[in-house]
């Protein structure tokens, strides 16, 4: 099943590539991608985990797509000194609001996996990371019982000034493979791929793992009513895209 739901999904995704898709899908199409979209969250939830891989196995070049990097005043700012003046602030419905700085989070248990990354494009790379289960940092924030979602903010923009966000409900974030990724094959995550701090997300596809990282949030709605959870969700992406 898992198998033929992804099979589904990246076949429309053959024809639409990484943009606005909104208006490309017939009603009828969207209706089956919809359906199995619920079906591959009520079935597979978090329940998988995503395959692990050997040394042996990583890709000496890992791609890099998506929005451009971030060349603003605003990320300039926190990337001086090998992004000693990031901060990472946890704030919404939790009990224990916290900022993090990017050495308190190294300092925190690292977990590292060789792992897959599938774009929904149809390409995918295997890189190493290494980072913060994003749990661990959640479970720190002590969230409130009427908490949902975890929103992140990122610092990238497309031309128009849309700022990157993704979602996560408090399930998806408690999976044990979801990482606030730090490290790529060994080495600080370069500002390209989404530095300091990218979310890394190896059981759905490609554009569920944010870069650049600015702020989590834990909420009980999306942050808009038009909000469909995510930049690519609010152009007709399916928000689960479990893999």
């Amino acid at each position: 099943m898992k198998r033929r739901l992804f099979v589904a999904s990246l076949s429309a995704s053959s024809l639409i590539g990484c943009g606005p898709v909104k208006d490309q899908l017939t009603s009828s199409l969207h209706g089956v991608l919809d359906s199995a979209q619920v079906l591959n969250h009520a079935v597979i939830g978090t329940r998988g985990s995503a395959r692990l891989y050997t040394e042996a196995d990583i890709d000496k070049v890992f791609r890099i797509n998506g929005l451009d990097t971030p060349s603003d005043a605003r990320y300039a700012d926190v990337a001086r000194n090998n992004f000693g003046a990031y901060r990472l602030p946890v704030v919404g419905l939790v009990d224990r609001p916290h900022t993090f700085t990017l050495a308190e989070l190294r300092a925190m248990p690292l977990q590292t996996q060789i792992t897959r990354h599938d774009c929904v494009e149809g390409w995918s790379v295997i890189g190493k990371w290494r980072g913060v289960p994003l749990a661990t940092v959640i479970a720190m924030a002590q969230p409130q019982s009427n908490a949902r979602y975890v929103i992140f903010s990122c610092f990238d923009k497309d031309e128009s000034g849309t700022e990157y966000y993704e979602s996560l409900d408090l399930h998806e974030a408690a999976h044990p493979q979801t990482l606030l990724a730090l490290d790529l094959n060994d080495k600080p995550i370069d500002p390209d791929h989404g530095a300091p701090v990218r979310l890394r997300i190896p059981t759905q596809l490609g554009y569920k793992s944010a870069k650049w990282v600015r702020k989590i949030e834990l909420a009980s709605a999306f942050p808009s009513p038009q909000s469909k959870g995510g930049y690519w969700e609010d152009q007709g992406y399916e928000w689960y895209g479990g893999i």
